[in-house]
Formats: structure tokens, C-alpha cells, sequence
């Protein structure tokens, strides 16, 4: 376990501060590192992974020994001396030849852990053409079922999600949008994964026409072992806080095309006590008036015909 330090400076107490819990958190930092035995297409593989997280990565080249699926305080140490949520670690073993293990972390204890083999890899050195810039976020984009229906795949989709999500945006930029990452799902037990870069070609209308080129770099993988989260863990890990939680505002709605739509509630009207203009043809009269006035109207009458 780590030692408890206490801020003495102010740039100290700053650092602690930049760790507390945050109503918008940071972006997740994921730490890249190399088992006790690893081959070269781990090598590579770690090194790519790297390079598409980066700058909110960590990669560690030399080897240590840690077992993610026996020993899980050495990934709680990582996670907490380093500030970091998202663990990649790789290994090669007889059993387990060319294994990625990914790890995801709350509160730098191991929330789930998924175990994917390598059986066929093209590294990003091996494509020639252009790469993708620096910090930049992916498209993702899942094919198949097996995503919707198993278990396993479903946590793997949302581990990935976590892991391009970076830093939070409010609008989009086409010419951020430089690659995509596709998953396929081809079984419960094998997912393929291929990156493309995006090229913005003339359409001769306002959207462009968009052509994918292959930049790697491409897995193969097939899913070994998987650890799912404690339901208590995920519940705390899940929970939305309160600032994030929109006040519901009675009597409005939003339809299916955003629109909103508010109820008015009026009372009864009583429209005899409704205050109008004073007018003398308004004016309230009694039913001697009427007779008197229909008297007039008719001796009128009367006199005009003669």
C-alpha cells in the first residue's frame, strides 16, 4: 500500500486537488505495460495501442512481474501511484500465447478484466499511407450480435468506449475526424479489429465524400477470460451525481424529434362575470324597458308608413 502524504506546498495541495472526485471528470489515463515474458507481436501491439491513446497514456518497456487474473493489488499499485483508471498489460505464456489483458479500475480497485488473445496481427509500421494525428478521437463503430447479446462482448463494447473516449466535446469538427476503429464480432468468442484512416474528397455539395484507407493497426482477437464487476462496485462505479441530474420540470415534454411541449392548466371560465366595455347596447335592462323600447320602435314605424 502507498504511504498517506499530506500537502506542505501549495503545488502539492494542487496535485491532490487534481486527483479528488469531479463532477466532469478528467480523461482517463491508461498505463501500457510489459509482463515478465513478452513476444514481439505483444511488443507491437502495446507500442500501437500506445501511440493511437496518446498523450493520455502511460507505457512502461521494461518487463514486471504481475499475473492481472492471481495478483490484483500490483494492478491497485499501478492504478494508484500513477493516477491512472485503463491498465493494458501483455504477456506470453505457452498456455496463453500473445495475451492482452485490459483492466478497468474505480476508485483504484480492479472494477473488470478481459483476457484477448492475439492471433493475428498487422502492425501500423507493416500499412504504408497516412496516420492519424495526435489526440485525436476515433469513430467507433461495432458490427455484430454478438455485441447486443452477450454478455461478454457488451462489457468488452463498453471498455473500448471508455478507452477512445477522451476529452468531452460539445461540437464536432469534420476535419477532426481523421479515423475510424471498426469491431466485428464474428462469434461469441472472436472479435476483429481494424483502423482506417479518413480521407475528405470533393462531392460538389456542402458534405464531402468520405473514403476510408487502411492504417492499422488490425487484431484478431480471441476472447480467453473474462472477470465481471461486482454488482455493488459497478452500482458506485454507474452512479450519476446529483449536479449532472437535470431538474424535471412538470407539464413539459420533448417528442421523439426534440421538440418541446408544455400543458397549460386554465380554470373554469365564467364568462358572465367577464368585465367588458361599457357601452349602452350592453348596458343590462329590465323587462319594462324592453317593452317601452319595442313601443317606440313601433309607433315609429307606424308614423313612417303614413
Amino acid at each position: 500500500m502507498l504511504r498517506t502524504v499530506k500537502p506542505k506546498t501549495a503545488r502539492t495541495k494542487r496535485f491532490f486537488k487534481n486527483r479528488e472526485s469531479k463532477v466532469h471528470e478528467n480523461p482517463k489515463t491508461a498505463l501500457i505495460i510489459h509482463g515478465s515474458t513478452t513476444s514481439q507481436v505483444v511488443s507491437d501491439a502495446l507500442k500501437d495501442l500506445y501511440a493511437m491513446k496518446r498523450p493520455n497514456a502511460v507505457h512502461f518497456t521494461k518487463k514486471n512481474e504481475i499475473k492481472p487474473f492471481e495478483d490484483e493489488e500490483k494492478l491497485e499499485f499501478f492504478s494508484n501511484k500513477n493516477d491512472a483508471s485503463l491498465l493494458v498489460i501483455g504477456t506470453h505464456l505457452k498456455k496463453r500465447p500473445h495475451n492482452l489483458t485490459f483492466a478497468r479500475m474505480f476508485n483504484h480497485q480492479v472494477l473488470e478484466m478481459f483476457e484477448l488473445g492475439v492471433e493475428k496481427m498487422q502492425a501500423m509500421s507493416q500499412i504504408k499511407g497516412s496516420k492519424c494525428s495526435v489526440g485525436m478521437k476515433p469513430l467507433l463503430v461495432f458490427n455484430g450480435e454478438a455485441f447486443d447479446s452477450n454478455p461478454t462482448c457488451q462489457a468488452i463494447k463498453n471498455y473500448f468506449m471508455d478507452f477512445y473516449n477522451g476529452d468531452a466535446s460539445d461540437a464536432v469538427n469534420l476535419n477532426g475526424l481523421e479515423y475510424v476503429i471498426s469491431f466485428t464480432a464474428t462469434s461469441d468468442t472472436k472479435i476483429l479489429m481494424r483502423t482506417f484512416t479518413m480521407q475528405m474528397k470533393k462531392s460538389g455539395v456542402k458534405t464531402p465524400r468520405v473514403e476510408l484507407e487502411e492504417m492499422g493497426p488490425n487484431f484478431d482477437f480471441v476472447v480467453r477470460r473474462a472477470n465481471a464487476p461486482k454488482p455493488d462496485l459497478w452500482k458506485a462505479a454507474t452512479r450519476v451525481p446529483t449536479e449532472m441530474k437535470k431538474p424535471k420540470v412538470k407539464n413539459v415534454n420533448v417528442d421523439e424529434m426534440g421538440d418541446k411541449l408544455g400543458r397549460i392548466h386554465v380554470g373554469q371560465q365564467e364568462l358572465h362575470k367577464i368585465q367588458t366595455r361599457k357601452m349602452k347596447g350592453l348596458k343590462k335592462r329590465s323587462a319594462d324597458d324592453d317593452k317601452d323600447t319595442d313601443e317606440a320602435a313601433s309607433s315609429k314605424k307606424q308614423k313612417s308608413d303614413e
